[in-house]
Parts: C-alpha cells; sequence; structure tokens
C-alpha cells in the first residue's frame, strides 16, 4: 500500500490536487482512498457531491468514481465507536464544574481525538490490504504536522506514564474518592486507553517508512506561499519523512496577455526559477490556473492528466534519508536534513535514549542508536541543507556541553 500526503499552507489547492491524483491513480487500476485530515472538510465539495451522499456514508468511505473512495470523519461516530469511557469521563469532570451537559458533551472533544481516529482506520486498512493507494488531503501545515506526531507522542505517555498513572490511580483511588471534589477514572478509563494504543500498533513504523509513505507540497508562486512551503519542508524532514514531490498550483498561462497579467507573469517566473533552487533535486511540477473552478470528475480527471501525464501518481519519484547515523574516525555524528534552517534557530537536548530537536515551536525526539545513548552531543553544525550534531563519550566529552541554541 502506499500513503501519499498532499501539505501545504491553507487555500493553495491540495484538496483539488489530492482529488485529481486520485482520478489518475482510479484511472490507472489502483483501488484509491482519499481521506480528509482538515476538520473542514471540502472533498465532497471538489466532486461537486450533494451533502446527502456524505451524510449517508456517516464517515465510511463512499465510492465516487470506479475504484476510488472518498472518506470525511464523521467525529461524533468515532467517539461514539473508540472513545466511550474516556470522553465520558472527561464530560462528566466538565459537567461537575458547573457546565451546561451540551456544552461538557461538545468541549470533552479533546484535540487529538479526529487524528487519533484516522490513524485508526488507516492501520485498518494496512491491516485488511483494502487499497492500494491512500491519499491525505491534509489540514494547513501546523494540524498537519501535529497528526504526524500523533504515534510519537501516544507512544511517550503509553511507555513513560500511563503505567505509572494507573498503578497511582488504583491505590489511591478508595482514598481520594471520598474527598476529591471531581469524579475519579476508574479502571475502565484506563482499559480504553490501552485497547485504543493497541490498535494503533505499527501505524508509526508504516508513516516513517519511505518506501510506503512520502509527503509532496503543494504551493503556489507567491513570495508568502513559497517561504510556507519551505517551512513546511523543513519541518516533515525533521519528523522524518521523505518529501518526493513538489507541485505549484495556480501559474499564469502564457494565454494571460494582456498588460495586467504581464507584470503577474513576470513575478511568477522568477518565483519558478526560485522553487527550482530551492527544492532541489526534488521534483517540482506545475499546473497553470484553469479558466474556471475545476470541480466535478471531468474536471479533475483532466487537470490529473494534467498533472502526471503518462506518469504513475502512485510510484515515488524521489527519496532520500532524513537521518544519517556516522561513525568515522571513532566520533559519533548525526547528521539530519533539515533544508532552510538558519543558526541560532534549533535548540538540541538529550534525554536517555533521545535527542531532542527544537526548530521554533516545533520539538522532535529523535530515537539514538545504542553507540549513541552512551555519548553526549557536544557541538553542532550547519552543512548545506544538513544540520549535523557531534557526540563524544562521557568520559572524552569531560565538563564540555553545548550552549542549548546552536
Amino acid at each position: 500500500m502506499r500513503i501519499i500526503f498532499y501539505a501545504g499552507k491553507g487555500g493553495v489547492g491540495k484538496t483539488t490536487v489530492s482529488a485529481a491524483t486520485g482520478l489518475r491513480c482510479a484511472e490507472l487500476g489502483h483501488k484509491t482512498l482519499i481521506m480528509s485530515l482538515d476538520v473542514a472538510h471540502s472533498l465532497a465539495d471538489v466532486f461537486d457531491l450533494g451533502s446527502g451522499l456524505m451524510d449517508q456514508g456517516g464517515g465510511r468511505p463512499v465510492e465516487v468514481a470506479p475504484r476510488l473512495w472518498i472518506q470525511e470523519i464523521d467525529l461524533q461516530k468515532e467517539i461514539e465507536a473508540n472513545w466511550g469511557d474516556i470522553h465520558t469521563y472527561i464530560t462528566t469532570i466538565l459537567n461537575t464544574s458547573g457546565l451546561d451537559e451540551v456544552l461538557a458533551e461538545e468541549l470533552a472533544i479533546l484535540p487529538g481525538m479526529e487524528e487519533i481516529s484516522l490513524l485508526l482506520h488507516i492501520n485498518h486498512y494496512r491491516r485488511s490490504k483494502r487499497y492500494d493507494v491512500i491519499l491525505l488531503d491534509c489540514a494547513p501545515t501546523g494540524e498537519a504536522l501535529r497528526f504526524i506526531s500523533m504515534p510519537t507522542s501516544l507512544e511517550w505517555y503509553m511507555k513513560k506514564v500511563f503505567k505509572l498513572e494507573r498503578s497511582l490511580f488504583k491505590v489511591s483511588r478508595p482514598l481520594l474518592k471520598s474527598v476529591s471534589p471531581v469524579p475519579l477514572p476508574d479502571d475502565t478509563y484506563f482499559q480504553n486507553l490501552e485497547r485504543l494504543y493497541s490498535r494503533l500498533e505499527g501505524v508509526d513504523a508504516l508513516l516513517h517508512d519511505p518506501q510506503v509513505t512520502t509527503v509532496r507540497l503543494v504551493t503556489n508562486p507567491e513570495k508568502i506561499v513559497i517561504r510556507e512551503t519551505q517551512r513546511a519542508f523543513m519541518y516533515f524532514c525533521l519528523y522524518g519523512l521523505c518529501i518526493d514531490g513538489v507541485v505549484v498550483n495556480r501559474v499564469l498561462p502564457p494565454s494571460a496577455g494582456d498588460d495586467f497579467f504581464r507584470d503577474w507573469r513576470e513575478l511568477q517566473a522568477r518565483y519558478l526559477a526560485e522553487i527550482g533552487e530551492f527544492f532541489a533535486p526534488v521534483p517540482v511540477r506545475t499546473l497553470s490556473l484553469c479558466r474556471g473552478e475545476v470541480l466535478g470528475v471531468k474536471g479533475l480527471e483532466k487537470l490529473g492528466r494534467l498533472l502526471f501525464e503518462e506518469e504513475d501518481p502512485s510510484r515515488i519519484f524521489f527519496q532520500d534519508n532524513p537521518y544519517r547515523f556516522v561513525k568515522k574516525d571513532g566520533k559519533l555524528h548525526l547528521s539530519m536534513k533539515l533544508p532552510f534552517v538558519m543558526k541560532g534557530e534549533v535548540e538540541l537536548h538529550k534525554a536517555d535514549d533521545e535527542l531532542i530537536v527544537r526548530v521554533g515551536s516545533f520539538k522532535k525526539h529523535v530515537s539514538l542508536p545504542r553507540s549513541f545513548i552512551r555519548s553526549q552531543p557536544v557541538g553542532a553544525r550547519i552543512e548545506g541543507d544538513r544540520l549535523v550534531v557531534h557526540f563524544e563519550g562521557e568520559a572524552q566529552a569531560g565538563e564540555r556541553r553545548p550552549g542549548k541554541r546552536r
């Protein structure tokens, strides 16, 4: 099974490009599913479907063309199916605090519930081998990165906190029950969490397998959008995903020839040249601005052929390893692909068997091999589009420690 993320800034045309790709994959014989990762679903709109069809689907995949299905998650149904005791407990706490029951139920939908529900579906489709290709129509960049980081965050909680928290409540619940101003979670709450986690087993490895999962960034030839795309490129690399393509959407065609559009075309030509330099050697594809809205199967099929011509969209167009662990001359180095990162933007911190890398407001825990665990990071430098972190054994490093910002 192939998994392809279409990611980028809001409004650049990710949903349209995802839909066109899906139709092209289906046309070539692949059983294909397009899943919306955005809370504000628009997949049904781009296929020009009535809301009734998706309502009948109830959050399940709906066939929109031969060998092509689309899925927009119904969070309320997901809560009923997967989050029963957890949602009930949170609602009870909010209700106890004085909130109206209906409002408490709404506020008990916590950040991460939708992302985990989507991951459960992806893992189920992997195990059942139901589809050949899954296309993920991402929310804007920040939310897409949260989706990517969710399995790692949940794994950290389950391994580092969950067992201790469950044991503490088991011991202290009889004592605290009589004095606590709010209800305490019983063991069914923890059982529900454990079941959810077991159903996610393997999904993190799936998302980080470059033979299965790749990211394609959608952008427009505009300065602000390109800068956002550069940041998205860096952050997806930070999270260890392979980027195999960039799609530049809404390029003005030569036929837009009057004086008003001439300046825009010249500006776009300059930005297109920059995009080629910024993302090389990752392949860049362009889509011209259409004369009208692209809606429905026929328009999207035409767009898919324009975008990929005779190529199969499900193939991997580019591969590179964002992390490289190297031992050279008795010294250990971690080389991380972080394009566009600037000196002073990176913070490093080692905790047990992990190197914690923070770039801006995003943080990544990089699991270290055994030989690195016994060493400490003593310095870092930027080499081209890679951050190289140097490690030394504790006996060698002595009192030397790098400052937080490199």
